[in-house]
């Protein structure tokens, strides 16, 4: 009868229940006999050989060393940011045209209309300078002239010295003016030369 009852308790080890019961009651160097023992054997589909108390778990080679994000799933790529509140961008400048400029340097042709800045300090004088250029605008002025004064010696106010004829031309180059002015370019002698610019007027969206 030995056989049948071997063959038995051979099935019963077999079951996976009862190794799952026996490794519960087994000690640290129960458990790490078996895993010598069955370090060579193939471990059926799901099944999972006991792990030694105390040992470190063995890392995955599918993903050990992969970025979190492709662990988790998340492999879409990362582009810039866009800014949202971008500044707006006005039309580039141009140069007047030479025939035109040539004209109203020469005195033969008159130009549209005419400010003067100068002795203005620099908030007031930028006040009055969009003002005017929105006023050539709506009047459809195609030139203009606009009289910084050179900052010489003479001028009243010392500490504002040739700052317009500093400041006018950049204030000109910024977006918001440059969607009013096409181009500018010095005066000639008899328009105050170095210290007065022409303007060339852009035209407004018909209504």
């Amino acid at each position: 009868m030995k056989g049948p009852r071997r063959n038995a308790d051979l099935r019963k080890t077999a079951d996976p229940k009862v190794r799952s019961r026996a490794r519960g009651r087994m000690s640290q160097e129960d458990v790490r006999l078996w895993a010598e023992v069955t370090r060579n054997v193939m471990p059926l589909r799901g099944k999972v050989a006991p792990q030694a108390a105390g040992e470190p778990p063995v890392p995955d080679r599918r993903t050990d060393g992969l970025p979190s994000a492709s662990r988790d799933g998340d492999s879409r790529p990362r582009g810039r940011a866009r800014p949202s509140n971008a500044a707006p961008v006005g039309p580039p400048l141009a140069t007047i045209e030479r025939k035109l400029l040539q004209r109203l340097r020469r005195g033969r042709t008159a130009p549209g209309a005419v400010i003067d800045l100068h002795g203005l300090r620099q908030e007031e004088a930028r006040q009055r300078l969009v003002a005017f250029l929105h006023d050539c605008q709506a009047r459809r002025k195609q030139t203009a002239i606009v009289i910084t004064g050179k900052g010489g010696p003479g001028s009243a106010l010392a500490g504002e010295r040739g700052v317009l004829r500093r400041t006018v031309p950049l204030w000109l180059a910024m977006p918001d003016l440059r969607a009013l002015v096409i181009g500018f370019e010095e005066a000639g002698a008899g328009l105050g030369g170095s210290g007065a610019l022409i303007l060339r007027i852009r035209a407004g969206r018909s209504r």
